[in-house]
């Protein structure tokens, strides 16, 4: 059975002199000028691949955001027999710190203005991702909206439903989840007041030195009385700015996207027969322009993460 390559990369951006630039690195094994990027590790999820790379090839720190675009196409098999398929997720990533310095993959790097970058870049499916980077502003508001992980069976749990913890397999999503929504650059912790949501990003929150902050109107008691106040309250929570993740549940998160997306015109593409997904140890990552004097914030893109775990690429929206 042919076995797929896969590979992540990013469009790594700064604002310098008050212009978006771009970062194009030159591999002179290809003699090609190109986004970075590079195979998955084993056992690597897309988000750390392309963290990690952008680290190795560029030597910068980059913080993620929306998920771009897949680009595929055939690259020679190990034996030499014929191809094989590579996929490369892409993600646009801001250049938070770090200087460049020729290695062994690349010797050059050049930061360029959108335009300039893509007369610069060797191949048309790089074009297409950066086209995909510009057709948004850069310094989004990433709000990570994040089901809580495995936590058993309701029917299985004698006590009361709102201590129901985590289980082992609830733990080791958590423990995925505090990994990858790190890359995200999260600075703040909010949860639906339940043990199990509460657990679920525990973790990030020590990392960021935050408690995590209740918020009874993203549990499905405080959403369901009345929706307008979950959404008022989401669209307040991405108006304070920053990268702040919020934990909620399956009976909340589906109807809380679409509201937002409908309010803003956003269509869902990972929505199947209209139903929007909410898989247990999942979470959206949800881009807002920030607010300005006449209008609160608003819902650019939503990406579905299946899970933290290493899965297939996130659905773009």
């Amino acid at each position: 059975m042919t076995q797929e390559v896969r590979a992540a990369g990013a469009v790594l951006w700064r604002v310098a002199g008050g212009a978006t630039e771009v970062a194009l690195v030159h591999r002179p094994r290809y003699d090609d000028w190109s986004l970075p990027k590079g195979k998955l590790d084993p056992g690597e999820t897309l988000a750390e691949a392309a963290v990690r790379e952008v680290r190795e090839e560029t030597g910068f720190t980059a913080v993620l955001g929306r998920y771009l675009a897949r680009t595929a196409y055939p690259v020679p098999s190990r034996d030499g027999a014929g191809t094989v398929p590579k996929t490369v997720d892409y993600f646009a990533a801001e250049a938070v710190s770090g200087a460049f310095a020729p290695n062994d993959e690349v010797d050059e790097l050049r930061w360029l203005d959108p335009t300039a970058a893509e007369k610069l870049l060797t191949r048309p499916e790089d074009v297409r991702v950066l086209r995909a980077f510009c057709e948004l502003p850069v310094g989004l508001t990433t709000v990570l909206l994040v089901r809580h992980a495995k936590a058993g069976k309701r029917d299985e749990w004698s006590g009361d439903d709102d201590l129901r913890p985590l289980s082992e397999a609830g733990l080791r999503q958590a423990a995925a989840l505090r990994r990858v929504l790190a890359l995200f650059g999260p600075d703040r912790v909010l949860s639906a007041p339940r043990l199990r949501c509460v657990q679920t990003v525990h973790g990030v929150a020590e990392d960021v030195a935050s408690e995590v902050r209740h918020e009874p109107l993203f549990s499905e008691e405080g959403y369901w009385p009345d929706p307008v106040l979950g959404v008022a309250r989401l669209l307040a929570v991405a108006g304070d700015g920053g990268t702040p993740v919020v934990c909620s549940q399956g009976g909340v998160i589906p109807d809380l996207v679409s509201a937002l997306a409908d309010r803003d015109g956003v269509e869902l593409s990972a929505a199947r027969g209209g139903v929007v997904p909410s898989k247990k140890g999942s979470f959206w990552v949800l881009s807002f322009r920030a607010p300005t004097a006449e209008e609160g914030p608003v819902l650019l893109s939503a990406d579905y993460h299946p899970s933290a775990l290493p899965a297939p690429s996130p659905s773009h929206s």
